[in-house]
């Protein structure tokens, strides 16, 4: 299971997987407890990061800022209900994604187990809808389909344009 895990072209049944990163307090306190350099962190994540690109199956990941930085929009009132953070009632806090696409979602769990985290934190990993799922006659799947055209489209030219070749 500890195989490296890579990707040829002539894969086609591939599925994107959303791997999402949530941090418990404990799991803050813990991490500062135990006097970790930042840039260990950092080494250790952009070490994971390399072996997924370099298998061919990471599409994006960011990390967030800390809820400070953020806010909740609340729908149980109307009008929505905007709370600056931090907000104190997380119990887990979304720290953070990778966007993976894979084979199955057996090799979406040997990926998720590989990432480098520690006690406290866990990492839900949900499949991302495909467009194809939705009725292709419904007027908003067409819209999203054309949106994704046009989008594909702008990046292809910007690329082109800085004279740099598509990834």
């Amino acid at each position: 299971m500890d195989e490296p895990l890579h990707h040829t072209q002539k894969e086609t049944t591939m599925s994107r997987y959303m791997l999402i990163m949530r941090s418990t307090p404990e799991a803050e306190i813990a991490m500062q407890e135990a006097n970790i350099d930042f840039n260990e962190i950092i080494e250790s994540m952009g070490r994971y990061n390399e072996e997924l690109i370099k298998a061919g199956v990471m599409l994006a990941g960011e990390g967030l800022t800390g809820p400070d930085e953020g806010f909740v929009v609340d729908f149980n009132a109307d009008p929505p209900v905007v709370t600056d953070g931090p907000y104190t009632e997380a119990k887990e806090l979304f720290n953070g994604f990778w966007i993976l696409d894979v084979s199955s979602k057996e090799e979406a769990k040997q990926w998720a187990r590989k990432c480098p985290l520690g006690a406290g934190v866990k990492l839900e990993v949900r499949l991302v809808s495909e467009i194809e799922q939705f009725a292709p006659d419904n007027p908003w799947v067409k819209k999203e389909i054309q949106w994704r055209a046009d989008l594909a489209q702008k990046v292809a030219e910007g690329v082109r344009d800085a004279g740099q070749t598509p990834v």
